[in-house]
């Protein structure tokens, strides 16, 4: 094994991942983990806390891309959320969707990892929210714009990583922005 190998972090959540699904999360160590990545244990924490991290790696990356593209032509609280949102569906490209169906199964299957995706949602939602009350949105509407965006990506999520599905994250997204539309002018 070379001290410093390159994609280290990558084989050790590809190979984090195929454990969980096969062994369950609880019944996977870090040892296998490492051991099925070819690398030690002390690599895996070089790169993870625990493992658990291996599912919720780069929380601030995933916000920044959010806040990242934060619009800044327009006051209203909704179509700044809908920039935000357009900027979010780079994060999800063809390619990353069978990793993402195999992610949200082992998340599923654990009320441990349900409840940490709810808080990675949930900072999220106050990430957002200040962002529009910088910007001069009152905290009321930034606070309900925040949490219906967040709202629509989760929806938007949970069908794109649905089986069968073929549509792109985007088509997903702007359809389902479309549906919460529809439903507030009834």
């Amino acid at each position: 094994m070379g001290r410093w190998q390159s994609g280290a972090s990558e084989r050790l959540r590809d190979a984090a991942l195929g454990l969980f699904l096969t062994q369950g999360y609880d019944g996977t160590t870090v040892a296998e983990i490492a051991a099925a990545a070819g690398l030690t244990e002390r690599t895996f924490f070089r790169h993870f806390a625990d493992k658990r991290e291996v599912l919720f790696v780069d929380q601030d990356e995933f916000e920044r891309v959010f806040l990242s593209a934060l619009p800044d032509d327009t006051d209203e609280p909704m179509t700044m959320i809908v920039g935000v949102l357009d900027g979010a569906a780079t994060l999800f490209p063809e390619e990353r969707r069978p990793w993402s169906r195999a992610r949200r199964s082992v998340i599923a299957a654990n009320v441990a990892l349900q409840e940490r995706e709810l808080l990675k949602m949930s900072s999220l939602a106050v990430s957002l929210t200040r962002a529009l009350t910088a910007r001069g949105v009152d905290a009321a509407s930034a606070a309900l714009a925040a949490e219906a965006g967040v709202t629509v990506f989760r929806t938007s999520f949970a069908l794109w990583v649905a089986e069968g599905e073929r549509r792109t994250f985007k088509e997903i997204q702007n359809a389902v922005l479309a549906r919460l539309q529809a439903l507030l002018v009834q």
